[in-house]
């Protein structure tokens, strides 16, 4: 689908200003998700945001897909009661149980329902962000679900290994390869963070977390515990580091000089666990390095207020 038109580009640069998000994540698979919702709240003055939608995910944290995305929706819960933010709770919403059975069918849910409906109150001029920072089936399913959101939203989508990666089976996108082709192949506005290669840089460890984090709030010791009890039992060694993944989806749109970014050709995600190209497929948004310290620091400030 050829997009590269006037649209297209303006909504594939960074917006200036506040802008209205919706965040769809699998917040129980890994650490990351809790820093990075956490991020996006206290980020108000640049988000407003406007849904918390629960992604399914299958992995030794859950048994399926269905069961990782309900374990999800009750510890988004858990980081608002941290933040004492009970307030948002009405915007939290029930994910898909499965995966997507073919590019052409929706999986029903709350979530991709509510996403569907409310892009549809945004235009191309003014979109609706959507920061996705797992499978992606919820957002892959509003679009089937609406087609015309497609010009009304912005993807920024923390999935898929770098374009020069040997292989492409990273977690958010193998679970739902549909899912995945569709979002990239849509012509919607979609921004992409890769996994290997790229966000794999942005890594912290215990001291450093110790030092920023700990003492300043119930979240931010939550968040110290939980990320040491996560490195050491997948075989961290005494002195690990860990990828922060998610919170780079929410840097990408704050104000500040927190990564490098440039247009490339949509690449379309193969079955098979690689990227293939296309130079005459519509443009999207490639971040190819992360200011690893300068978003450090924003994040930190920011959780320990």
């Amino acid at each position: 689908m050829n997009q590269d038109n006037e649209g297209l580009l303006r909504r594939l640069a960074k917006p200036k200003g506040q802008v209205d998000v919706v965040i769809d994540t699998d917040t129980y698979n890994e650490i990351d998700d809790q820093f990075a919702l956490a991020f996006l709240i206290k980020s108000d003055e640049k988000l407003r945001l406007k849904g918390i939608c629960a992604a399914p995910f299958f992995n030794q944290n859950s048994r399926g897909p269905g069961d990782g995305m309900k374990k999800s929706y009750d510890e988004i819960f858990k980081v608002l009661a941290l933040m004492k933010r009970d307030d948002l709770s009405s915007l939290v919403k029930r994910g898909s149980e499965n995966y997507l059975s073919s590019e052409k069918d929706p999986v029903d849910s709350p979530a991709a329902r509510v996403l569907a409906e409310l892009a549809m109150n945004y235009t191309e001029e003014r979109p609706l962000y959507v920061i996705a920072i797992g499978a992606i089936t919820n957002v892959a399913s509003a679009i089937l679900m609406k087609p015309e959101i497609v010009n009304r939203v912005v993807i920024v989508w923390l999935g898929g290994n770098a374009l020069h990666w040997p292989d492409n089976r990273e977690f958010n996108l193998y679970q739902d390869v549909a899912a995945a082709r569709i979002v990239f192949g849509c012509g919607a506005a979609l921004v992409q963070l890769p996994c290997m290669g790229v966000v794999s840089a942005f890594t912290t460890s215990g001291p450093e977390l110790e030092y920023w984090l700990r003492g300043k709030n119930g979240l931010c010791d939550y968040l110290v515990d939980y990320t040491a009890e996560s490195a050491l039992k997948d075989g961290g060694l005494s002195n690990w580091t860990r990828a922060i993944w998610d919170v780079t989806a929410v840097g990408w749109l704050l104000d500040g000089d927190f990564m490098l970014d440039r247009l490339e050709h949509s690449p379309v995600p193969e079955y098979d666990h690689r990227w293939s190209f296309d130079p005459t497929r519509h443009l999207f948004r490639y971040v190819y390095h992360i200011h690893r310290d300068r978003l450090f620091e924003s994040l930190f400030k920011k959780l320990a207020l």
